[in-house]
C-alpha cells in the first residue's frame, strides 16, 4: 500500500537510512516523498545519491513532511524539539525512537502544538531488514496514526503496539537481545574451535545453526521447549550438553540479563 503523508526524518543515521530502506522497498512511499535532515554533508549526500531522497542541514526542512521520524541521539533531543516547536504550523505526527526519551517529554517539547507522537523502540536487525520495534502511542493519536507507523516499523521487520509502560521491557527483550545473541553464537564459534573445527567451518556451522533453529521455530510456531525436544533423544548428546547449560543456570542468566538491562532503561527514562 502506499501511504499518503510525505516523511521526514531529522536524522540521516543507520537507523534512519534503514527505514528509509524499508520505506522504499515496501513502496510505501516514493523516494521523492522522503525528507531527510542531517548536519553532515557527507551523509546527506550518501542518503541522496542511494535512495533519490531529498536532504537538508536545516531541521525545519522536514516540517512540509506530515509525519517526522525523529531519529536523533537521546541528548540532543531537546533543543531539536525546541527549534522545531516554534516552526511547526499544523498537525504532524512525530514518531521518535530516541532510546529512554519518553512520550511526556516529547509531548512537553512540542507544548503549543497539535502534533501527536509515538514512541519507538527498534533494534539493530533493522539494518538487514529483520528489526523488532515496540510502539506506544502518546495523546490524541488515532487509529490511523497507528496504523501508519506500523506500516513503516513493519516495513522492516515485525512491530507490536503496547503501552508506554512496557517499553523499558521491551529495551531489555529485543533492544539489547541482539547482543546476548551475539554472545551466544560468538560462544558457540569457539567452542567449535576448543574441540578442534577449523575457525572458518566453526563460524558457518554456528550461523547456520542460530539462522536454522530460528526460521524453524518461526515457522513450525510451536513452544520453544517442544522444538528442544525434537533434538534432544534418551542418552544422547543433545541431552548431555542441555545438563551442563542448565547446570550452569543458563536459562536464568539470560533472565538476569533482560532484568538488567530493563532497570537501566527505566533509570535512563528518568534522566529524561
Amino acid at each position: 500500500m502506499k501511504i499518503k503523508e510525505n516523511i521526514g526524518f531529522v536524522g540521516g543515521g543507520q537507523m534512519a537510512e534503514a527505514l528509509i530502506k524499508g520505506i522504499i522497498q515496501a513502496e510505501l512511499a516514493d523516494a521523492e516523498r522522503i525528507y531527510v535532515v542531517d548536519p553532515v554533508e557527507s551523509r546527506r549526500d550518501f542518503l541522496n545519491e542511494k535512495y533519490g531522497v531529498n536532504v537538508s542541514s536545516r531541521n525545519d526542512a522536514v516540517l512540509q513532511a506530515e509525519v517526522v521520524i525523529l531519529a536523533v541521539k537521546p541528548q540532543i533531543m531537546g533543543p531539536v524539539l525546541a527549534e522545531i516547536r516554534g516552526k511547526v504550523d499544523n498537525g504532524h505526527l512525530f514518531i521518535s525512537i530516541a532510546a529512554g526519551i519518553t512520550l511526556s517529554f516529547l509531548e512537553k517539547g512540542l507544548h503549543g502544538t497539535d502534533s501527536r507522537v509515538i514512541r519507538v523502540m527498534p533494534n539493530t536487525p533493522a539494518l538487514v531488514m529483520a528489526g523488532a520495534s515496540g510502539l506506544s502511542s502518546g495523546k490524541d493519536v488515532t487509529d490511523n496514526d497507528m496504523r501508519l507507523a506500523k506500516y513503516i516499523f513493519d516495513a522492516i521487520g515485525q512491530s507490536v503496539v503496547m503501552a508506554e509502560s512496557y517499553l523499558d521491557a521491551v529495551t531489555g527483550l529485543s533492544g539489547s537481545g541482539p547482543a546476548y545473541v551475539f554472545s551466544f553464537i560468538e560462544a558457540l564459534i569457539d567452542a567449535g574451535l576448543k574441540v578442534g573445527l577449523a575457525r572458518n567451518d566453526a563460524e558457518t556451522l554456528a550461523l547456520q545453526t542460530v539462522y536454522g533453529s530460528v526460521k524453524l521455530a518461526m515457522e513450525k510456531k510451536e513452544h520453544p521447549a517442544a522444538l528442544r525436544a525434537m533434538v534432544t533423544s534418551p542418552g544422547g548428546t543433545t541431552i548431555a550438553g542441555l545438563h551442563k547449560l542448565e547446570k550452569a543456570g543458563f536459562q536464568g542468566i539470560i533472565m538476569d540479563a533482560v532484568e538488567a538491562a530493563t532497570i537501566r532503561s527505566r533509570e535512563l527514562g528518568k534522566l529524561s
